[in-house]
């Protein structure tokens, strides 16, 4: 019999989905349902939440390809239109940023091309764009879907690839943004003091969103220029540190394998009397080994999993940011020209992956000391952001528009119909428009907008979707077994690391294996 599946959502995860369960030879009748306008983009990627302006923190050869490879489908697009995205075919390489508008289209395509492939080989795909799920609900005989057009199917298996999940547009104003997707891109800023809450590359490109209304960027030589027209534009971006990220470095791809911190080294934490003090002697011998200079001067030696993230951050913290910045560009770019790889924060990127093995199994006062500590550090050395993202929010502040706040551990703030008010030990300070770009937070079982699944998780006591090793839901009476939860902000408790596009295609990955294989799920632990 033909299985029938439905696929929520069509951006990356959604896509990747699609790629690993097709290639089964039963017959599949494959529905995908997407909100949007146009299936394949995805929301970071569309027009309505970015414009050309805004660069991916992800290039060609880090991204799992679906047909084919980004840099071999952007060989193929017509040179006015990169032209259109400030690039030329004859500089395209694989590890290159380029407009996240434009990793937008790949996916389209990418998309579609999968499509054709699939029916090809058989398969039924229907595609409903313009269409939003409103419930998921249990039967005897499978799962019924629930759409706003008052339509319902009955499916096998439904995998929710429903994305990132920001608070809506109606809870946007004039002057207080929510986050960057709600309404902002649309949004005439004014010319005024603009608060931005966040410093990593989704409150840069906040910044760029209102800066691109009020002046252009301008390459001079090698070095690049804002010309502001409006001298009223200040533009504040804030953290409790001040900070900004660094930009991204040179490594060899794929990783190179950890000598330490091996999958068997970490499974023997999880299972001693104090896992996190024991992760952290792995972590700290593995940046030993690899980069026995930095361990000198930094002290790790003498650090734990508590003071490791303070003496990491601690030269960066006491510098000026835009100096400490500057520095970093100069030395990522020539190390890139040089293929130069800076061992320790090449360790770093490399650990991350295998220390969010163990989160799972922390004790609430482990997790809190994790939360506190090693994972910022990690999360640091992942989030690094593209070169020219860092030579942009140089020349805003040498235009004199930008500057950076450090709110310190103790802040208010309070918002009013037309002002944000924030609240340090140095003072107040009032924005006439304010915008929250901190990311996504994870999400739990109450924050699912379908109301019977939400309903049932919570019924069986799950405060957050408890999966197996293929993604499956397990012990939520009718849905189990049922539902596969691509959904990354539900699983970000858990998986605090589970971000971007190669997670999305690793966890596809697994749910197309419990579809094909149809094997026995197990609780991950």
């Amino acid at each position: 019999m033909t299985k029938r599946i439905a696929i929520v959502g069509t951006g990356p995860m959604g896509i990747y989905s699609l790629q690993q369960i097709v290639q089964t030879e039963i017959p599949l009748e494959i529905t995908l349902f997407e909100k949007g306008s146009r299936a394949g983009i995805g929301m970071p990627y569309s027009p309505d939440n970015g414009n050309k302006a805004m660069l991916a923190n992800i290039a060609s050869i880090e991204i799992p390809p679906v047909m084919t490879t980004y840099l071999e489908w952007l060989k193929t697009q017509p040179q006015n239109k990169l032209a259109g995205y400030g690039l030329d075919t004859k500089g395209l390489h694989d590890r290159q940023f380029t407009p996240r508008l434009l990793l937008g289209e790949y996916f389209r395509d990418q998309l579609m091309s999968l499509v054709a492939a699939a029916r090809q080989r058989g398969h039924i795909i229907h595609i409903h764009e313009d269409t939003q799920v409103d419930d998921i609900v249990a039967q005897p005989d499978g799962l019924t879907v629930t759409t706003e057009h008052g339509t319902d199917d009955l499916f096998d298996k439904v995998i929710l690839a429903t994305g990132h999940q920001f608070p809506d547009d109606d809870e946007a104003s004039r002057s207080y943004f929510p986050s960057p997707w709600s309404g902002l891109i649309e949004a005439a800023i004014p010319a005024t003091r603009v608060g931005i809450m966040g410093t990593s590359l989704s409150s840069i490109d906040a910044a760029m969103a209102v800066a691109n209304q009020h002046g252009h960027f301008r390459h001079d030589d090698d070095d690049l220029q804002f010309d502001l027209q409006n001298k009223d534009l200040r533009i504040t971006l804030m953290s409790r540190t001040g900070i900004l990220p660094e930009a991204d470095f040179y490594c060899p791809l794929p990783y190179q394998p950890l000598t330490i911190l091996t999958e068997e080294a970490v499974a023997a934490c999880a299972a001693s009397d104090a896992p996190l003090d024991n992760l952290f002697d792995l972590v700290r011998e593995e940046i030993k080994r690899a980069d026995p200079a930095y361990a000198l001067r930094i002290g790790l030696g003498g650090l734990d999993a508590d003071s490791f993230a303070d003496a990491y951050f601690a030269e960066r913290e006491a510098a000026d940011p835009f100096k400490w910045a500057r520095s970093n560009l100069t030395e990522v770019e020539r190390n890139k020209d040089a293929r130069i790889t800076v061992s320790w924060r090449y360790a770093l990127l490399r650990m991350h992956e295998r220390v969010e093995d163990i989160v799972h199994d922390l004790s609430d006062s482990d997790r809190d000391r994790f939360d506190t500590g090693m994972k910022k550090v990690f999360v640091d050395n992942y989030a690094a952001v593209p070169s020219e993202s860092i030579r942009r929010i140089l020349a805003l502040r040498d235009a004199g528009v930008l500057s950076i706040k450090a709110l310190g551990q103790d802040y208010d703030m309070s918002r009013e119909a037309d002002q944000t008010q924030i609240k340090t030990a140095q003072g107040t300070e009032v924005y006439q428009v304010f915008i929250d770009a901190r990311g996504q937070k994870p999400l739990a079982s109450q924050d699912i907008p379908f109301p019977s699944l939400r309903q049932a998780l919570l019924a069986s006591g799950h405060e957050f979707p408890d999966v197996a090793e293929d993604y499956s839901l397990i012990d939520t009476e009718g849905y189990s077994g049922r539902i596969a939860f691509g959904s990354i902000p539900y699983l970000m408790h858990d998986r605090p690391f589970v971000q971007g596009i190669t997670a999305c295609a690793e966890i596809a990955t697994a749910i197309g294996r419990g579809i094909n294989t149809g094997r026995k799920r197990r609780r991950v632990s």
